[in-house]
């Protein structure tokens, strides 16, 4: 009977210290996650300038794409005509 009432106050006091190195390791993460939740808003933000970076020389490159195309069919068609025409 002795041991059983001693044994009620141990397992509670093992259970507050289980509960409170929980709560401690917890609180540790916090900083870790606060950490990379920071990382995760530069990434996104470095991902929108590069986006928008993007989006702007879109046009640009196209325009140079069909100079390219144009010049590459007047080669072409520069390669085709019979030699006599000159």
């Amino acid at each position: 009977m002795f041991s059983a009432a001693l044994a009620c106050p141990r397992v509670t006091v093992h259970l507050i210290r289980r509960l409170f190195a929980s709560v401690l390791e917890a609180a540790e993460t916090v900083p870790r996650i606060a950490t990379a939740l920071d990382e995760v808003r530069a990434t996104l933000r470095h991902l929108e300038r590069l986006l928008t970076y993007v989006a702007e020389e879109l046009p640009e490159l196209t325009d140079h794409l069909d100079h390219i195309r144009a010049r590459v069919a007047a080669l072409e068609e520069h390669t085709r005509e019979p030699a006599g025409h000159e």
